[in-house]
């Protein structure tokens, strides 16, 4: 997730401490706890061997991610590991080619999705984007293996195992950093001060119950002024409203 000011909430674990113009940094869950039940369509996206964004897996050898996740890279630095609440589990595949949409851009932020292919099918079972998000108030579950705390330096070492948060959609004229209520998720938690925050980028914002989760939204920002990331709302890049692009994109 990209906090005010910054470009993203996703990065390399280095990018907590140094920003730099190469790429936008990353983000992760505070006030979150150990996930609860098995979620394997979760992937890791690592940058040069470091855990760098958070992804879904949608076919077995294609991704769905934040836009801001493929700023400056090439496939060749990118690689995941799959379907495993260890960030250091799971199988594992390489990045072959990476699509951000036609229409993404930060600074100001639009359609922050891309998807990612990988170089050969994984076991992990994919998860399917929803029809639509449901109404305000609709119940969703935020996944990530980011920051846990506002000041990295109190928290250096970024979580091993999955993070998750129950999170609802909230009303649109909550979320005031640039945001699109036409294909954007304004998203809070009943927890307070808890929300996603560096190095969660990218990863799925899901509906439903254990076995039976659609996967609606991908973190994307902060969804305030505040620069602190949990103290108010998220914005969510709304995948169901990306699904048409998301399928052609995928096809084949």
């Amino acid at each position: 997730m990209v906090k005010p000011g910054k470009v993203g909430w996703g990065g390399a674990a280095l990018a907590i401490v140094l920003t730099t113009a190469l790429a936008p940094p990353a983000s992760g869950i505070i006030g979150g706890h150990d996930a609860t039940a098995e979620y394997p369509f979760m992937v890791s996206v690592l940058k040069d061997g470091h855990h760098y964004c958070g992804a879904s897996l949608i076919k077995p050898d294609w991704i769905v991610t934040a836009g801001h996740c493929t700023v400056n890279l090439d496939p060749q630095q990118l690689s995941v590991r799959v379907g495993d609440r260890d960030r250091t589990k799971g199988e594992e595949a390489e990045v072959t080619e990476v699509i951000a949409h036609p229409n993404f851009s930060y600074e100001p932020f639009h359609d922050d999705v891309a998807v990612m292919k990988l170089d050969h099918p994984v076991n992990a079972q994919p998860i399917e984007v929803a029809a639509d998000p449901g109404p305000e108030g609709t119940a969703t579950r935020i996944l990530g293996w980011g920051m846990t705390c506002e000041d990295g330096s109190e928290c250096p070492d970024v979580p091993i195992v999955l993070q998750e948060l129950d999170t609802e959609l909230v009303a649109d004229d909550r979320c005031s950093e640039n945001y699109n209520p036409d294909n954007e998720l304004c998203t809070d938690s009943p927890t307070e001060n808890a929300q996603a925050c560096m190095l969660d980028s990218g990863g799925p914002q899901i509906k439903g119950r254990p076995g039976q989760w659609e996967l609606i939204g991908a973190t994307s920002r902060d969804g305030d002024a505040n620069p602190q990331c949990a103290t108010g709302p998220g914005i969510y890049t709304d995948l169901t409203a990306h699904r048409d692009w998301i399928n052609r994109t995928t096809a084949g």
